[in-house]
């Protein structure tokens, strides 16, 4: 047992080290010394692995004043050079090694972006600003599918994955088994899922129980810092010990998790909301509390669901217009779901009083209403001044004017 202990440590730091060596500019740089200042400059252009765009064979062409089949002879040759490299082993091994890891951890295949997320996060840390980790990723995404594509499997026409990396002659049978009976689960519960909730409705299918052997993998590898977020938490310790299952969310083609860390079918409204209405609601649903419709604007275009703009008065009229918001404050609107009523504070105390069918005292009110309304207590206290509508009874309590209301 003890010598299982240090062999462990041993596997352990190893990987510990491999991962420390992360750098995929790094290792690009140094295979690139290899080539001359041309055709690195096409390598880069054509790759984006200055993380700009990808530029065009035409493009690239023009800077050169070379011909679009020269320039892509030159990129097909320039790669050949580097796959022929005798050192090329020693750039390459630690991300090799690396990646092999990480698939065996996720049950022997992972999305292509989770995948480059991983390499990222290990590289640089979670947290780096996007344009450094979409340089990060341009460089990872060349290295595998340029030089190290022979050693694992890519999945492109799966109709039950997307694209995806899986290590050679790993099967998926009881992967796409397992997506496709907890695709039709998730369709049938007609809502959304928390992560672990999701991981374990997983564990409860047949696809599961069928090949729970194959599900559970070493975890030698810490990812928590990839599943950092600024919107949600997710269960980074209970990931940890699942990351077959949650390879498979991350990887299934209908199942998608939106901003808020909710899983639902793809094309569910609050997976991805189409509208400004969904985005509208989204953000209130997930705020839990009324907000500003300037607010809720500013919230849409920080998180940026999309490429679209919201301005404050296209959101300000579409809460006027829908039914399922309602003004509670100056500007403030809340979800009717949450139990708010449309109306003005003298209809709101109205309606309190019809529900209680019985005369209430001032602290009654005055909660009851603040439970339906962001007003002053003032504001309450000048509505039950109205004697058109309210009229004082016994022991300081109130009653709706000419309404026969009794004490129950």
């Amino acid at each position: 047992m003890e010598n299982k202990s240090i062999l462990d440590q041993i596997i352990n730091n190893h990987q510990a080290e491999e991962v420390a060596m992360l750098d995929a500019i790094e290792i690009i740089n140094g295979l690139f010394s290899e080539l001359n200042e041309r055709e690195r400059d096409i390598l880069v252009r054509r790759f984006g692995l200055h993380g700009d765009d990808k530029e065009t064979l035409e493009e690239i062409g023009k800077i050169h004043s070379l011909t679009r089949e020269r320039i892509r002879q030159i990129e097909t040759s320039s790669i050949k050079r580097l796959k022929q490299l005798e050192n090329l082993d020693s750039y390459l091994s630690g991300l090799k090694n690396v990646i092999i890891h990480l698939l065996e951890e996720h049950g022997g295949f992972m999305e292509k972006e989770y995948l480059f997320n991983n390499l990222v996060n290990f590289s640089i840390g979670a947290g780096k600003k996007e344009e450094n980790e979409i340089k990060h990723k341009r460089h990872f995404d060349f290295l595998i599918s340029r030089l190290l594509h022979s050693e694992f499997e890519e999945i492109n026409d799966s109709a039950v994955f997307k694209e995806s990396l899986k290590l050679k002659y790993q099967s998926l049978e009881h992967l796409e088994n397992l997506t496709v009976e907890l695709l039709a689960k998730v369709r049938e519960a007609k809502k959304i899922f928390m992560t672990e909730d999701l991981i374990n409705l997983s564990k409860e299918l047949s696809a599961y129980k069928a090949s729970e052997d194959k599900f559970k993998q070493t975890n030698n590898l810490d990812i928590s810092g990839v599943l950092v977020s600024n919107l949600f938490k997710e269960p980074a310790d209970f990931i940890n010990q699942n990351k077959a299952l949650y390879s498979v969310l991350q990887a299934a083609k209908k199942i998608e998790q939106n901003k808020f860390g909710h899983w639902g079918i793809d094309e569910s409204r609050e997976i991805k909301p189409k509208t400004i209405n969904d985005k509208i609601y989204l953000i209130l649903k997930n705020n839990s509390k009324p907000m500003h419709f300037a607010e809720i604007a500013d919230r849409i275009n920080q998180i940026g669901f999309d490429k679209k703009q919201a301005n404050a008065a296209t959101v300000h009229n579409e809460l006027i217009l829908d039914d399922k918001y309602i003004l509670v404050g100056r500007g403030l609107y809340g979800l009717k779901e949450w139990g708010y009523e449309k109306g003005t504070v003298t209809e709101v105390i109205e309606k309190v009083m019809i529900e209680a069918d019985r005369p209430l005292n001032r602290e009654e009110i005055i909660n009851k209403v603040l439970g339906q309304r962001m007003v002053k207590k003032a504001t309450i206290n000048l509505a039950l001044m109205n004697r058109d509508k309210f009229e004082p009874a016994s022991d300081g309590k109130y009653a709706i004017k000419d309404r026969a209301l009794t004490e129950k």
